[in-house]
This record gives C-alpha cells, structure tokens and sequence, in this order.
C-alpha cells in the first residue's frame, strides 16, 4: 500500500513537472514573438521527437539525445559567433535545457504509472492466486466456500437453521474435454454459473470450488428437500439456456447434482459437508 501511494504521488509530481515546463516553453516562445518562428518551429519539434524517443527508447538514449541535441546548439552558436560573426540572441537559450526536462519529466510520469499499473496487474494476480475469486466466471472459490460454510455452520449450532449444499458437476466431463476447445469451455463455465446464480435466492452464495473437474456449489439455509428443488430448476433452466447457446448447442452436456445438509453428529468440518455433496452426484441419475 505504501509503494502504491509513493508511486502515486511521483507520478502526480512528475505530470505538474512536465505542465510547469510546457508552459515555460509556451512562455518562451511567446516571448521571442515572430522573429524567430522559423527556429521555433523547427526546435519545437525536435523537442517532441526527443520526448517520444525517451518515451519509447528508454531514459539512458533519451538522455544521449537530448544531450547530442545541446551539443548541436552550442556548435552552431559557436559557428555563428566566430565564423560568420553573427549575434546569437540570449533570449533563445531556452532551448538548451527545456527540451531535456520535458523528456525527463514526461518519461518520470509515465515510468511510475507503468509501476502503478504493474503494481496492480499483481494484485489481481495474487486475488486470483489467492482463490478468493475465479476469473471468468467472478465466483467465489473453495478458500470463500470453507471459510463461508464455517459461518453457516455456526449459525446453524446457534439459531437451529438448517444448512444444505449443492454441488453441481458436469456428466462425463473428462471424457469430453478432449472434444472442447478452451474457448468453448470458458463459454461453458460461464453459462453454468449464469443458469445457477439466476436459479438461486439473493441469499444464497454459488462457487465454483474446482476447476479442471467443474464443480459448482452453493450454500442455503434450508433442507434438502428444498434444495432438491433448486436442482430441479437448476437442471430445467441449463438445458434451455444450452439449446440457446450458438457456441455450445451442438455439446450433449448434462448436469449432476447432489445435495447434502448439515449434520454436526456425523460432520465435524465445512469438508466434510462438501465431500457429501460431492458423493451424492454419483447417484444423480
């Protein structure tokens, strides 16, 4: 958190560095009017040629650039002064360090939000590493769904509420998974979690607790009897859902379910709930 803040407020100092010098640029050239807008111009655009080469080619060829850039100055006002004995104006020698602070301060505000956006790129990296949510589908995962069936079960000992899981599987998958395509089977997963959220109340919690066998689960508070019939529903709405699929209507998928409810004589842990429920989909027929 702390890098993130540095790296934030760097990136803020460098942008009002890069503004502050535009405008003492814009100041400059405004000052030198009309009688050197030849210069100008030409010098202007080196000046941004010097920025996207910073930009693009790193700061150590940005900063041999600019200086080959003050080198050339500095010979032509040589060559101007002992050669032709012409009068070089002051007011000009702006050019020498301005378009070297831009390509620095630019290149400061976009390096520290390259980090920023690094810094953030792990983050969610490390939330998904981490199992707190699944990627594609924006489900919790088995971290949230131990951590989650240990509060149900509490409220169960507590207020004497019943407590039911539900875990959805696909029929035959790891025989067909060699006939799907990953992108078909992203579609897949999505479409599943999409059938199951729908068919379930606001209050009860769907995840997707396995991912190379996909295996869904929910927790409700109620019996299994109740919980049978959102399996029904579950079933009823996928297969219309899958017919209306252009990318996977010609997959035969089917979905298993089973259904287990809290029993603290025999259960002990939030596993052991869901190795029943686990259990149960073989005998969904």
């Amino acid at each position: 958190m702390r890098k993130s803040t540095r790296e934030s407020w760097l990136t803020d100092l460098y942008l009002i560095f890069f503004l502050f010098w535009v405008s003492a640029l814009a100041f400059g050239m405004a000052a030198t009017r009309t009688d050197y807008l030849l210069i100008n111009t030409l010098f202007l655009g080196v000046t941004v040629c010097l920025i996207l080469f910073t930009y693009f080619w790193g700061l150590i060829t940005g900063l041999l650039i600019n200086l080959a850039f003050i080198f050339a100055q500095v010979v032509i006002v040589l060559y101007a002064t002992q050669v032709d004995q012409a009068v070089v104006p002051w007011v000009l020698a702006y050019w020498l360090f301005v378009p070297l602070l831009l390509s620095l301060s630019f290149y400061g505000a976009t390096d520290h939000t390259w980090k920023l956006q690094a810094q953030n790129a792990r983050l969610q990296s490390d939330l998904v590493e981490r199992g707190a949510f699944d990627e594609d589908t924006n489900l919790r995962t088995m971290v949230s769904y131990i951590e989650d069936t240990a509060v149900f079960t509490e409220t169960n000992r507590r207020f004497d509420l019943p407590v039911t899981t539900m875990i959805v599987r696909i029929r035959y998958f790891q025989e067909m998974r060699s006939m799907v395509s990953d992108a078909e089977l992203r579609e897949l997963l999505k479409l599943v979690s999409q059938t199951i959220k729908q068919a379930m109340r606001t209050n009860d919690i769907t995840y997707l607790i396995d991912r190379s066998n996909p295996t869904w689960s929910v927790l409700l508070f109620t019996d299994a009897d109740g919980a049978s019939i959102a399996a029904g529903r579950i079933k009823t709405n996928f297969n219309k859902a899958l017919a209306g699929n252009d990318v996977l209507a010609n997959l035969d998928v089917r979905l298993v379910v089973g259904v287990a409810s809290w029993g603290p004589d025999k259960m002990k842990t939030p596993y052991d709930l869901m190795n029943a429920g686990i259990k149960e989909t073989e005998y969904d027929v």
